[in-house]
């Protein structure tokens, strides 16, 4: 039995140019806000398909022509790091996201840590708040809907919000709370 598709020949992908370079930055962040880090690895992603198919091409000498097009978007302001850190970090908190998390994250975005605690700061966090809200849209701890379930699920719902990044007290002051409807979402 032999695995076969129903697919045509596989298309060569289009020489890759600063100017293609461009034009595929400039969709992606059409589409997306992005990281200097997120959009390098978009154009790198690119070049590599090309270089694959195309052995004989200097994958370095492409690699500069993808930063030289990222250093003119910085430039133009089409990409900014601190931007999307902002936006990121908002977006995080008011999801009740623990400031480890978002740290984790956007380090893996290629953003500085430094810039992230500087944000989370001026954005008055309040772990306990947010470990309260990321309770009651999980429908964990005090937001159960039976209390049979909050004691059977206590130990399980402890170690939903450790893994969620919340520090062990604070994790602690949470399911000890009794549900209110202080926190909309």
């Amino acid at each position: 039995m032999s695995l076969s598709t129903n697919q045509g020949p596989q298309k060569k992908p289009k020489k890759i140019t600063k100017v293609r370079l461009k034009n595929i930055g400039l969709y992606y962040l059409e589409r997306y806000e992005s990281s200097v880090q997120k959009l390098r690895d978009v154009l790198r992603r690119r070049i590599d398909k090309y270089a694959f198919a195309n052995p004989e091409i200097d994958k370095q000498s492409l690699y500069a022509l993808a930063d030289e097009v990222i250093a003119e978007f910085e430039t133009l302001g089409y990409v900014s790091d601190s931007r999307f850190a902002a936006l990121k970090v908002r977006d995080y908190l008011s999801a009740g996201k623990s400031a480890r998390y978002i740290k984790t994250k956007l380090k893996l975005q290629g953003i500085d840590e430094q810039m992230v605690d500087s944000l989370i700061q001026q954005s008055d966090y309040d772990p306990f708040e947010a470990a309260k809200l990321f309770a009651k849209k999980k429908h964990i701890g005090p937001y159960r809907t039976s209390s049979d379930l909050k004691q059977q699920n206590f130990k399980k719902d402890m170690a939903t919000l450790l893994r969620a990044g919340f520090d062990y007290d604070i994790v602690c002051d949470v399911l000890k709370i009794e549900p209110s409807s202080d926190i909309e979402f």
